[in-house]
C-alpha cells in the first residue's frame, strides 16, 4: 500500500484543514515546495498535492507552483483542485503531474468526465469526497444528492480506474479514519481506491492494512506526519 504525504496549498502556504473547513486551517510551512522536498528527503515515494484555493474557486490559482514541484521531484505527484473544464484539464495533463484528480466536475460535468476517461486513461483519479455517505462538491462546501456507492458504480461503468475516497468528517481531525465506510465502498467496486482522512497514529495504519480489501492501494496522510505522530519511515514499514 502506497503512502502519500499530503501537501495542501492555501494562500501560497502548506496547510491542513479540520473537517474540510477553510476557516480552520493550520499553517505548517510557508513554502509548499520546501514541505514537498522534505517529505521526499524523508523517504516518501509519492505525494498528494491539493490546491485548496483552486478547489474553492475553480481556478488553477497555485498550479505554477505545483507544476514546478512535480517537475523537480523524482517521485510521482497526485494533484487535485480546480480541474473543472477542458482547458484546466489540458494544462494539468501537460505537466509532470502523474495522477490528475477530478473532483466537482466528475459529478457536475458528464461530458468532461467522459473526455477525461478517454484522454487521461490511468492518469485520471476521481475524488469521492463524502459527507454522511453523500458526495460533496465545490471544495466540500456543497453536498450533492448522489450517494458515494451510486457514484462509484457509475464511475466504474464509464471506465474510471482509480478514486480517492475521503470521509470529510474525519479529515484533519486526528480521531482515526472511517474504515467502516472505506471497506463498505471498496468491497463494492473493482476500482483502485486511495484512502484519505483521519489517520492519526500508526495503529490507524495497522488497522487500515489489516481490514482494507486488496484494491485499496494507497493512503494519504497529512496532519499526523506534520505533527510528528509518526515518521514517514515508520509509516512505510507499517504499510509494507
Amino acid at each position: 500500500m502506497q503512502l502519500f504525504p499530503a501537501v495542501d496549498i492555501q494562500n501560497g502556504r502548506a496547510v491542513r484543514l479540520r473537517g474540510g473547513d477553510f476557516e480552520r486551517a493550520t499553517v505548517f510551512d510557508d513554502d509548499p515546495m520546501a514541505a514537498a522536498r522534505g517529505w521526499h528527503e524523508l523517504g516518501a515515494t509519492a505525494l498528494h498535492v491539493v490546491d485548496l484555493d483552486a478547489a474553492r474557486t475553480g481556478g488553477l490559482i497555485n498550479f505554477a507552483l505545483v507544476s514546478s514541484l512535480a517537475a523537480e521531484l523524482p517521485i510521482p505527484v497526485e494533484y487535485g483542485g480546480g480541474v473543472r473544464d477542458l482547458d484546466s484539464m489540458e494544462r494539468v495533463a501537460g505537466s509532470q503531474v502523474k495522477w490528475i484528480v477530478l473532483g466537482t466536475a466528475a459529478l457536475t460535468s458528464a461530458r468532461l468526465l467522459e473526455t477525461a476517461v478517454e484522454r487521461l486513461g490511468d492518469r485520471l483519479t476521481v475524488g469521492v469526497d463524502c459527507s454522511d455517505g453523500m458526495v460533496a462538491t465545490h471544495g466540500w462546501k456543497q453536498r450533492s444528492q448522489m450517494s458515494a456507492t451510486s457514484f462509484v458504480s457509475h464511475l466504474e461503468t464509464i471506465g474510471v480506474q482509480r478514486i480517492v475516497f475521503t470521509d470529510i468528517a474525519t479529515d484533519g481531525m486526528m480521531r482515526g479514519p472511517n474504515l467502516t465506510a472505506l471497506v463498505a465502498l471498496a468491497e463494492r467496486t473493482s476500482l483502485h481506491v486511495v484512502q484519505s482522512g483521519g489517520i492519526s497514529t500508526l495503529d490507524d495504519l495497522r488497522r487500515l492494512r489489516s481490514v482494507a480489501p486488496p484494491n485499496v492501494v494507497g493512503v494519504i496522510v497529512g496532519r499526523a506526519l506534520y505533527d510528528g505522530a509518526f515518521s514517514v519511515q515508520d509509516a512505510l514499514e507499517t504499510l509494507a
